[in-house]
């Protein structure tokens, strides 16, 4: 698992001074990181019931759609407002300094699908209680939050479902 640590870059001061920011594209760049990483997260739910992977924009979109395929699970993307051409549903939740919104079809999950989350990262947690909120409004039963990887220090999964907050590396 150090490896795949290894393999995700520091950058500092980004996208501002004090930040060390976790740049996750050297990990999807490297074939055998990303297949492996894939291929762990996607172990943990071999021979359950996943109906459909919510990938969260923009990276989580990755995560979740190859999630999906190794899973054989339908696969749905949570965007920005005015970016998904059927009729959504919104959330508005609060950001550390303002809010932002989120949009997901309405039609995306029929109720008492299996639905697991997927993100590249946990940080406040914040963006993914919204989805949570939004997935659980459409009815979904969601299984699991995963992510490839969480700032612990930040406690995001204070802010989630307890018991179904699951990733990979922690930093």
């Amino acid at each position: 698992m150090e490896d795949l640590k290894l393999s995700i870059r520091d950058i500092p001061d980004f996208p501002k001074k004090g930040i060390i920011f976790k740049d996750i594209t050297t990990l999807l760049q490297d074939a055998k990181s990303f297949t492996r990483m894939i291929d762990m997260i996607a172990n943990r739910y071999i021979g359950q019931r996943i109906d459909k992977v919510v990938g969260v924009e923009a990276r989580g979109f990755l995560i979740g759609a190859a999630l999906a395929y190794k899973l054989g699970a339908g696969v749905v993307l949570v965007r920005k407002p005015g970016k998904l051409p059927s009729e959504t549903f919104s959330k508005t939740y609060d950001l550390e300094y303002g809010t932002d919104t989120l949009e997901i079809h309405k039609d995306a999950i029929k109720p008492g699908e299996k639905i697991l989350i997927a993100d590249d990262l946990l940080a406040t947690g914040g963006t993914v209680a919204a989805v949570v909120d939004m997935v659980s409004q459409l009815g979904g039963d969601i299984v699991e939050c995963c992510f490839m990887s969480e700032l612990g220090f930040l406690e995001g999964r204070k802010k989630l479902p307890e018991g179904k907050v699951y990733s990979l590396l922690e930093f």
